[in-house]
């Protein structure tokens, strides 16, 4: 029987409640697997257990095993009798799939009862393997790690561990919407979010038909990819290019992207009261662009009902330009494009915005008519992991703000 093995990452270091971390890690593997589903699961220490149906290539269950949230490392292994033999066998067995000039072998006891003790099954496992491949012998730096496991219920053996995604199991610490501009670093944000236990809703504001749709479209690309680690996303697309229309005829220039901003996190509030979402997150970082001085970020959040978290405030560009390489969403940031943060900018935009000039222009404004009008026409689309046909939903407001 083919298992994957997965071990904890920051749950093992959780107390008494570190139950609540280990159900939603497994809620979250049953949706990773929700189309070909998992057989029996099971919590060993500081490991989870998971009968692989044998219709699952390896290939299948170690890409999207990399997408878990929660986990430090895991492997596919082979149960086996607590028979040194037997042990023996599958060692071989493993290795011979996984050519190598040289091995190891790391045995950890879960049940101590074993007749012998880690340090000699390492050696009269290790000796059987070598003797049947001829691999060399390296305990410094192999080219392949043969790992045992000595469980309750039997051995576990398995040829190299994978690196896990870390963090904590997307959906334990919350809900949160973020605003996804199409850009670099937001989707970096939101994967670092995830990261530490978030599930995400996503809103992307654009200026369609305006302009193209092409920052829609990109939208949707990062939604879908973002998505591969929480296994279902919403993406509310908000057309505010009417919005900024207004702002222009009422206001004078050099505030109108703070206002444009401070609209933005308004209409995200309420949407995210819709899902009963409890913060918004932005891919600001301290100093990139015109809107993000410390001034005019402290403006713009004065607008916000809910806490704004600002996961790479710290980050430089080019750090978050490697991290979106990784992640795999660079490509498709860069895809040129027109959306509303590029329309009606004025040319020298307030660097030092000071909030009782901002409230004073937004006074000519009717915010919350602008919000009620916005979360009404938003349209909702939903995304799945693995996918599934996505299907635009739209969403009306059945009452204006307060």
């Amino acid at each position: 029987m083919r298992y994957l093995i997965g071990r904890y990452h920051e749950i093992a270091l959780k107390g008494r409640n570190q139950w609540r971390f280990v159900d939603q890690l497994r809620h979250n593997l049953r949706a990773l697997f929700g189309d070909v589903g998992l057989g029996n699961m099971r919590g060993e220490g500081p490991r989870v257990i998971v009968e692989i149906p044998d219709a699952v290539p390896d290939a299948v269950v170690i890409e999207r095993a990399a997408l878990l949230f929660g986990l430090q490392n895991f492997s596919l292994s082979y149960e086996v009798p607590l028979e040194l033999e037997a042990i023996k066998r599958e060692a071989i067995a493993r290795a011979r799939e996984h050519p190598a000039r040289s091995f190891r072998v790391t045995t950890r006891r879960g049940d101590k009862r074993f007749a012998m003790n880690s340090m000699e099954i390492d050696r009269e496992v290790g000796a059987a393997v070598q003797e049947a491949l001829g691999y060399a012998v390296d305990l410094s730096n192999p080219e392949l790690v043969i790992s045992i496991e000595m469980l309750a219920r039997g051995a576990f053996v398995s040829a190299g561990k994978i690196p896990g995604a870390g963090g904590l199991p997307a959906g334990v610490s919350g809900r949160a919407v973020a605003l996804l501009s199409g850009g670099i670093d937001s989707p970096v944000a939101a994967y670092r979010m995830m990261r530490r236990g978030l599930k995400l809703d996503f809103v992307h504001f654009h200026a369609h038909p305006l302009v193209s749709a092409a920052s829609r479209d990109k939208a949707c690309e990062l939604v879908s990819h973002l998505t591969r680690y929480q296994s279902a996303s919403t993406l509310a697309l908000v057309a505010f290019g009417n919005f900024q229309r207004e702002i222009v005829a009422h206001s004078l220039r050099p505030l109108r992207v703070i206002l444009y901003r401070r609209l933005m996190v308004r209409i995200a509030c309420a949407l995210a009261a819709k899902s009963r979402a409890t913060a918004l997150v932005t891919g600001e970082s301290l100093g990139q662009v015109a809107s993000q001085t410390l001034d005019n970020m402290a403006v713009i959040e004065n607008s916000s009902t809910l806490p704004i978290l600002r996961p790479l405030v710290g980050s430089d560009k080019n750090e978050i330009i490697a991290q979106a390489r990784v992640l795999g969403t660079f490509e498709t940031s860069i895809i040129p494009d027109e959306d509303c943060c590029t329309l009606f900018v004025p040319a020298h935009p307030e660097t030092h915005a000071r909030l009782d000039e901002v409230e004073a222009a937004e006074e000519r404004l009717d915010i919350a008519r602008m919000v009620f009008e916005a979360v009404g026409a938003a349209e909702i689309r939903r995304f799945v992991f693995p996918a599934r046909a996505e299907r635009p939903i739209k969403s009306a407001a059945t009452e204006p703000p307060r």
